[in-house]
């Protein structure tokens, strides 16, 4: 495929700049690419001020507007939403080189001792041996990582950057970060330090939602994932087969293991919270399946999409066949049309870039011409796109937002009966109490 046809026309001044006063307040698109197939739906709700002719369902493509209040209402009981623990580190930085040029640093991740990988950003070309003035003391230039350098620090990554550095705000924000930004670019479910970009789709959920999704019966989970500096990278190859993902660190424990095989024992649907979580989930499943295809003999099978998956650890060697199990390392997972979903059955997400990365995710879950087709109505409503923006929920192609499968369906495994007791931390207690509303 090309990057081209993942292009779409966006308005400027559709791209949010600020946050909503509530989280919560955000619209939501709801996207079944297949909604006149059999099954229950949910029942339009007509919404002041839309186009008649925008709420459709083709046998094509089917959308309609809700808000994010709507989400109860709008998944089942025994669902279960997975989210993205990871927290936002205040990963920019800027600093001068000792000719007086100015220098940004963007971490992208910390080594060991006062090490660290970063993006460094100067008039003049960088190289090995420069010392960078900053806030916080002298950043020494140690070598080139590819696109990245190896740096030494003052101090141990994380506390230095915390202490000295800014809110790494997406570049299509045009603004400075300002104090709110410390709160609101971070989810209330933020736990494990390491991200320099936040897991968007989980900026919507404030704690009256979440309780909401509780009352109904929604269960929760979660991974990590450090969302790394190249999610911003554009894709420069035209050929997407040329294309070579940023690699970022993931780690899904036995605890959403277990929960996403109870969830599927009960019928029950698999909603990644974000691209970052669809990511970890189906990295994490190439990895339980190439375990048990070395055990095997037989070759893994292969899908369209890069599939590229480093495992620090992997399957403990009494996980069932077709289970998903506790994996973390590195992935470099590149999703695109054609892909192979293993464990993802449902997707909130911010509207992405074009030509993006992301958007190419989401093409590859509900189809390419619904999901355009859905993005130029959130352009013609005057939805808000990007990581401040409007959210959508979208099915996979074959399945409508409100129709569960049966167990026997799902081929990833199920609850084992001396499995351990459900994780007691619901998504409500996780929330961090510091993750105050502004």
């Amino acid at each position: 495929m090309q990057r081209r046809d993942f292009a779409y026309d966006l308005p400027a001044e559709l791209i949010a700049q600020e946050p909503l006063a509530e989280r919560s307040a955000s619209r939501l698109l709801v996207l079944e690419p297949d909604a006149r197939a059999p099954g229950p739906r949910a029942p339009d709700r007509p919404t002041p001020g839309s186009h008649a002719a925008d709420r459709r369902a083709t046998d094509a493509c089917g959308y309609r507007d809700a808000s994010m209040r709507d989400l109860p209402d709008l998944l089942l009981p025994g669902d279960l939403l997975v989210f993205n623990d990871t927290r936002v580190v205040a990963a920019r930085l800027s600093g001068t080189k000792p000719t007086g040029g100015r220098v940004e640093v963007l971490l992208e991740r910390p080594l060991e001792a006062d090490r660290a990988l970063v993006q460094l950003r100067a008039s003049k070309p960088i190289r090995p041996g420069l010392a960078i003035d900053t806030a916080g003391g002298t950043v020494r230039v140690l070598e080139a990582c590819e696109d990245l350098w190896r740096v030494e620090l003052p101090q141990p990554a994380l506390a230095f950057f915390e202490r000295w550095g800014d809110v790494p705000l997406p570049p299509y924000i045009r603004r400075p970060p300002r104090a709110a930004d410390r709160e609101r670019y971070q989810s209330l479910f933020a736990r494990a330090a390491g991200a320099v970009a936040a897991p968007t789709a989980s900026l919507h959920f404030d704690r009256p939602l979440i309780e909401a999704l509780e009352r109904r019966g929604v269960e929760s989970a979660f991974i990590t994932l450090h969302v790394g500096a190249g999610t911003f990278q554009p894709v420069r190859a035209q050929d997407l087969s040329a294309h070579v993902m940023h690699a970022e660190r993931v780690s899904v424990s036995a605890k959403c293991c277990e929960a996403i095989a109870r969830t599927r024992a009960r019928g029950g649907r698999v909603v990644a919270v974000g691209t970052t979580v669809v990511r970890a989930l189906e990295s994490a499943a190439l990895g339980s399946a190439a375990r048990v295809s070395a055990l095997s003999g037989s070759a893994p099978s292969e899908s369209a999409g890069r599939q590229s998956a480093a495992p620090q650890s992997a399957a403990p060697e009494s996980t069932p066949p077709g289970a998903l199990a506790p994996w973390s390392g590195e992935t470099r997972l590149f999703i695109t049309p054609g892909f192979t979903f293993r464990v993802t059955e449902g997707l909130i997400t911010n509207f992405h870039l074009p030509e993006s990365t992301l958007l190419m995710l989401v093409c590859a879950l509900a189809g390419r011409e619904c999901v355009l087709e859905a993005y130029a109505h959130a352009v013609r409503s005057r939805y808000r796109f990007f990581s401040y923006g409007d959210a959508m929920l979208v099915t996979p192609i074959g399945r409508s937002v409100r129709a569960a499968a049966p167990a026997s369906s799902h081929a990833t495994g199920h609850a084992s009966s001396h499995a351990p007791a459900p994780d007691s931390s619901s998504a409500a207690e996780r929330a961090s109490p510091n993750a105050a509303e502004i």
